[in-house]
C-alpha cells in the first residue's frame, strides 16, 4: 500500500479533512504543477492568498482581545511581526509541513523544501485550506494550540525565541559554537542602550540593539537567523 504523507500529517495534527483534494492542493507548489500538467492538480497560490487574509483576521482578533491597553498603531506592528515570513516559516518548520510539500524536481534540488519564503507561503495555504474545509472556528482552535501560545507578553512572536532558533539551525548545519558579545553600551544610566553581536566561529553574523542585553542579543540572533535562512534558500 502506498504511503500517504497527508494521512500522517492529519493524524499528527489531529485534523481530518472532509475534502482530501483541498489538503493536497494546500501542499502543491507551482513547480510540481508545471512538471505534472497531465495530473490535473492545482497549485496552492490561491489558498495562500486566502490563508493570509484569514491569518490577518484571526491574529488581529487575538491581539485585540488579549492586549486591550495597546493602541491601534502598536497592534498593527505586533500583527506585522507575527504574520511575516520569518515567523510563519518557523511555524511551518515546527509543524514539519515542509516534509509533505509536493515540489518539482528543480525546486527540490534547490532546497525549496527548506526555503523560508516557500514555508511561509505553505503555512498560509494550509490555513486557507483549514478555513475552507472546517470554517473559522477550527482555524481559531488550530492557532490557539499551535501559534498563539508562542506570542509572549510583549506581543512578539519568538517561537522559542530567535536565540533558540539560531542554535537549532547552527546545530543542524554543523556550523559550530555560537557566541554573543556586548560590543557597546551607550547612553545615560536611566536610558541605557546595548549593542550585541553574535558570532559563529570568528564570523559575525548579526548585530542587535536593545534596552537590555537580552533584547539586544535576541535582535542580533534574529538578524543572524534571517541571514542563514537567506543563504540556505540560495543553495
Amino acid at each position: 500500500m502506498k504511503h500517504n504523507p497527508f494521512e500522517e500529517l492529519q493524524q499528527r495534527l489531529q485534523l481530518r479533512f472532509q475534502q482530501p483534494l483541498l489538503l493536497q492542493q494546500a501542499f502543491t507548489h507551482t513547480s510540481y504543477v508545471n512538471e505534472h500538467r497531465q495530473a490535473n492538480v492545482e497549485h496552492n497560490e490561491r489558498l495562500e492568498f486566502l490563508g493570509d487574509a484569514v491569518l490577518q483576521l484571526t491574529v488581529s482578533e487575538y491581539l485585540y482581545q488579549n492586549f486591550p491597553e495597546r493602541p491601534e498603531g502598536q497592534l498593527t506592528r505586533m500583527r506585522a511581526s507575527i504574520v511575516c515570513e520569518p515567523s510563519l516559516a518557523r511555524f511551518a518548520e515546527m509543524l514539519d509541513l515542509g516534509a509533505h510539500v509536493l515540489l518539482g524536481r528543480g525546486e527540490e534540488q534547490l532546497g525549496g523544501r527548506h526555503r523560508p519564503a516557500l514555508l511561509a507561503d505553505l503555512f498560509e495555504s494550509f490555513i486557507g485550506a483549514i478555513y475552507l474545509d472546517h470554517g473559522l472556528e477550527e482555524v481559531r482552535a488550530f492557532l490557539s494550540e499551535h501559534l498563539f501560545p508562542h506570542i509572549d507578553t510583549d506581543g512578539d512572536l519568538l517561537v522559542k525565541d530567535f536565540k533558540s532558533a539560531l542554535q537549532e539551525r547552527a546545530q543542524h548545519s554543523n556550523l559550530g559554537a555560537i557566541e554573543y558579545r556586548i560590543a557597546e553600551e551607550r547612553g545615560p544610566a536611566h536610558d541605557r542602550e546595548f549593542v550585541a553581536e553574535v558570532l559563529i566561529g570568528e564570523e559575525k553574523l548579526g548585530t542587535g540593539v536593545g534596552r537590555t542585553k537580552k533584547e539586544a542579543e535576541q535582535r542580533a540572533a534574529a538578524q543572524a537567523w534571517r541571514k542563514l535562512a537567506g543563504e540556505r534558500s540560495k543553495q
